[in-house]
Parts: structure tokens; C-alpha cells; sequence
């Protein structure tokens, strides 16, 4: 069995890992995971997305994914070709396990242990197992995520190294070769715009903006330069400064 390498990197030339086959990207329905779909159809010629239903607070952004989707699809005519099926996967186990800000009604803050408490514990770990089970049923050899260790809130499931080691587990674990590749590990949130910018231009900025959702809160009421959210949560503010580092970096 060989081992596949992790991807990190954010251009569009096809990858050697997966080109025959296709991709299923973890796709929450905001700013990060849209990219990501984004980022896979331009490089597979089979795209598909899972999501996940964990009881999060801000379930409004599972509600957005179906439109997100169908936005997508009319940006391209090949977008449109290469997306396939949508799988929602009821996760809510994991929100029973857990106390946190994300699924609970708690004030967000900073825990003892210097992560905030939305993180959820092993959240990213079963969200890559269960998507991993499902590629491997649906004959896809890539698993795309939007993990990022550069603007990030210090989750350590986020992190180079985690997705390193489970790619590794999963592989030894199912006799496979399977990828998973991060395009966002080494972006801050500008260059995350930007990298929407290439790969669909003033469109696919748009859709984000638009019709994504990122807030912690689910706060969807008003529409900002930077899109739907609360303004005050931690993504809603990485969100915000990385728009207007990109709109400043166009002028």
C-alpha cells in the first residue's frame, strides 16, 4: 500500500493524487469549505460534498448549503458538470458529547487551557473518519478540507500535523491510498479571497459574500461589505479584517 502525500497548496493544476477518480470535500456551507468546492472543481473532473449536522447554535449554515451549491453550479458550465451529490450526515451525537460555545448557549471566551470554547473535541477527527468512509464507498481517492493553521482560532484539529497523522490512520485503517488535501492550510483569511478571486473572479467573491455563512451566532440579519454575521464572534472578525486586507490589496 503507498501512502499519498497531504496537500497543502492553494493553485489550480491538476493534482497527480486523485485525477482519475474525484474529490469529496467537507463542505459546511461558509466562507471556507465554498472555496474549497471551488478549488476541487477546478482541479477533478468528479466533485462531491458531505456535510454535517452536529447541533451547532449556527445551524442556519446548513440551511445556506443547497443555494451555495446551486450557485456554484451556475458560475461554470464545467463547475456545473463536475458537481455531484450532496451528502448530510446527522452527527448530533457529538454535540451531546460536547459543552462548548458551538453547541450550546454559552458566551464565547477563552478556556484554562488556552483554547476558546468553541472548540469542539474531536470534531475535524470524525468529520474527516465519516467523509473518509463515505469517498471510499463512492470510489474517491481525495478528501478536501478547509483547515487552516494561519487564521485560525488555535484549534488543534486544525493543524498541519493532525491532518498529517490521520491521513496516515486512515489509510492504514482501510487498506487505502487516500489524500487529504488542505488549499487553505497556509492562507490567511486575504489570501482566501484572493484564492476565491482566481479560481471564479468577482462571481464567486460574490456568492461568498452573499450567500455563505460563517457567524458563530448564526447571526444572519444584515448584509456587511464582508458578508452576513454578528460582527463581534472570532469568525466573523477574521472574516471582516481578511475582506478588507483583500479589498485594500486590489487598490
Amino acid at each position: 500500500m503507498s501512502t499519498m502525500p497531504v496537500t497543502n497548496n492553494a493553485n489550480t493544476e491538476p493534482s497527480a493524487a486523485g485525477t482519475g477518480a474525484g474529490a469529496l470535500v467537507l463542505f459546511s456551507g461558509g466562507q471556507d469549505s465554498t472555496t474549497c468546492v471551488a478549488w476541487a472543481l477546478e482541479r477533478y473532473r468528479r466533485v462531491e460534498t458531505i456535510g454535517f449536522d452536529y447541533g451547532q447554535r449556527h445551524a442556519i449554515e446548513l440551511q445556506v448549503r443547497p443555494h451555495v451549491l446551486d450557485g456554484l453550479r451556475a458560475l461554470s458550465p464545467s463547475w456545473k458538470q463536475r458537481l455531484g451529490p450532496d451528502q448530510m450526515i446527522d452527527l448530533k451525537v457529538l454535540g451531546q458529547l460536547s459543552d462548548t460555545a458551538l453547541t450550546g448557549d454559552a458566551e464565547i471566551m477563552m478556556q484554562a487551557n488556552g483554547l476558546p470554547n468553541t472548540f469542539v473535541p474531536g470534531r475535524n477527527l470524525l468529520f474527516l473518519t465519516l467523509a473518509a468512509a463515505l469517498a471510499y464507498r463512492r470510489g474517491l481517492d481525495v478528501l478536501v478540507g478547509g483547515m487552516c493553521e494561519t487564521d485560525y482560532s488555535g484549534y488543534p484539529d486544525c493543524r498541519d500535523e493532525t491532518i498529517r497523522s490521520l491521513q496516515t490512520t486512515i489509510n492504514l485503517g482501510m487498506a487505502t491510498s487516500m489524500a487529504i488535501e488542505t488549499p487553505l492550510m497556509w492562507l490567511d483569511k486575504a489570501q482566501t479571497w484572493q484564492l476565491a478571486s482566481t479560481l471564479g473572479g468577482d462571481a464567486l467573491v460574490e456568492l461568498v459574500r452573499t450567500q455563505t455563512h460563517t457567524c458563530y451566532l448564526g447571526e444572519r440579519g444584515a448584509l456587511h461589505p464582508w458578508g452576513y454575521g454578528c460582527g463581534l464572534c472570532p469568525a466573523c472578525e477574521l472574516r471582516a479584517r481578511g475582506y478588507l486586507a483583500y479589498v485594500q490589496g486590489l487598490s
